[in-house]
């Protein structure tokens, strides 16, 4: 029969007030700064190998006229999304807050207003958890030992690395972001290159900000993994029972950041790995890069539009349900009382599906992406006959929602 899994003890609460990351699964992930307005990647610095007095001068160009945070916002929820994490500063070192510990900031450019107290208000404002990125290595500040590591730049003229008072930064800036910007969700850390070990930064954010969730990427071994991309292992095991999950990817293939001629996943590739993760219980965090003036690419509007279509026909089969274990590869299931729900969420070739080990026929089978019905009995299979009856389910319009993820309801 289908057993129960150990994936959902991950459900575990922090007892703290950081619980609502067990209940707002959705996120949407934000690369933006001043790689956007080449719109080439988010790492042009270090990829192309741009001197950094030269690269810095970008910022001299930043004034993002059409930025609204309001309209990111709407982006986010049209997709369902229910909390937001943002590059405060990505690795080039530039700053999107008001910050007093380095004159490489928002401030200093033509825009010269803080970015992110406009997003903490927005977000505040219709209670959406906000989560702050941070970037460890820094490509500008001269204290972080850039020593040509990946995403390091090389030794630059004018360096005086020193990873003390680089931590020391650091943790001045994260106080200033946990104490100025009202109610911080997380901190997002990214590439401790350095493998730096001090547990006093992310202890001084938990004081500052208690319903703050930390991922593993920092100082310490954090709150939470984060596979990233196709990466499953990378950030985290997935298949872990104990370590809450929050997978990451982006609309786009080639960047995170603003791209001009971005090449953009397919609907069906960014619904299957939203429901893979979903399904088993963990987070997901869906990027999008907006353009130089801060607003959203119309592709990238299009294709959140079209997960929030089909992520609001499916939502039910993520909500309060548990992950279970089937003895078919091909198929996810998760539960809710007498409710099954089969996640196809891989490539179908067929318009049926076998699920072993479930003895009975539903009363009801029904494709949740378009509410059509379906027909099931329990027999022998000629592709299962070493095995007991199965329950088969068949008539998938498969040819019709090729480019999504599909759920059915077994009730």
């Amino acid at each position: 029969m289908v057993e129960k899994t150990e994936f959902n003890t991950q459900k575990k609460k922090f007892n703290d007030g950081r619980d609502w990351f067990f209940e707002k699964r959705f996120g949407m992930f934000i690369h933006w700064g001043i790689y956007s307005i080449p719109g080439w990647h988010e790492q042009m610095q270090w990829r192309m190998e741009v001197p950094r007095l030269e690269y810095a001068k970008l910022a001299e160009k930043f004034n993002p006229t059409r930025f609204n945070p309001d309209e990111w916002l709407d982006a986010a929820e049209s997709a369902g999304m229910e909390y937001v994490t943002f590059t405060a500063k990505h690795h080039d070192g530039f700053c999107l807050w008001n910050t007093k510990e380095t004159d490489y900031n928002v401030m200093n450019s033509p825009y010269g207003e803080d970015v992110l107290a406009k997003l903490a208000d927005a977000c505040h404002k219709r209670f959406m958890p906000l989560c702050v990125y941070y970037s460890v290595p820094d490509w500008y500040h001269k204290n972080y030992p850039n020593q040509g590591r990946h995403h390091e730049l090389e030794p630059q003229k004018g360096d005086d690395p020193d990873i003390g008072k680089y931590v020391t930064f650091v943790k001045a800036q994260l106080r200033e972001i946990c104490s100025n910007y009202g109610e911080i969700h997380g901190i997002w850390w990214d590439n401790n290159v350095p493998e730096h070990d001090d547990p006093s930064v992310n202890a001084m954010i938990r004081k500052l900000q208690p319903k703050a969730i930390i991922n593993n990427r920092g100082f310490d071994d954090g709150d939470f993994a984060t596979p990233e991309r196709e990466m499953r292992d990378a950030h985290g095991d997935v298949n872990s029972p104990t370590t809450p999950v929050e997978a990451c990817d982006s609309i786009g293939a080639e960047s995170w950041g603003y791209r001009e001629n971005e090449d953009y996943y397919s609907i069906g590739r960014l619904t299957n790995k939203i429901d893979y993760y979903l399904a088993r219980g963990h987070n997901y965090l869906l990027n999008l890069g907006p353009k130089g003036d801060g607003s959203i690419p119309e592709k990238a509007s299009a294709i959140l539009a079209e997960i929030g279509r089909w992520y609001g026909n499916v939502k039910e089969s993520f909500q309060g349900t548990e992950f279970v274990v089937s003895e078919d590869a091909d198929v996810d299931i998760t539960r809710k009382g007498d409710i099954l729900y089969a996640h196809l969420n891989e490539k179908r070739d067929k318009s049926g599906v076998i699920i072993q080990g479930v003895d009975k026929s539903p009363k009801s089978a029904i494709v949740m992406n378009n509410g059509n019905k379906l027909e099931t009995a329990v027999e022998l299979m000629p592709s299962k006959f070493q095995s007991e009856p199965c329950l088969h389910i068949w008539g998938i319009p498969i040819d019709e929602l090729s480019n999504e993820a599909i759920v059915l309801k077994l009730s």
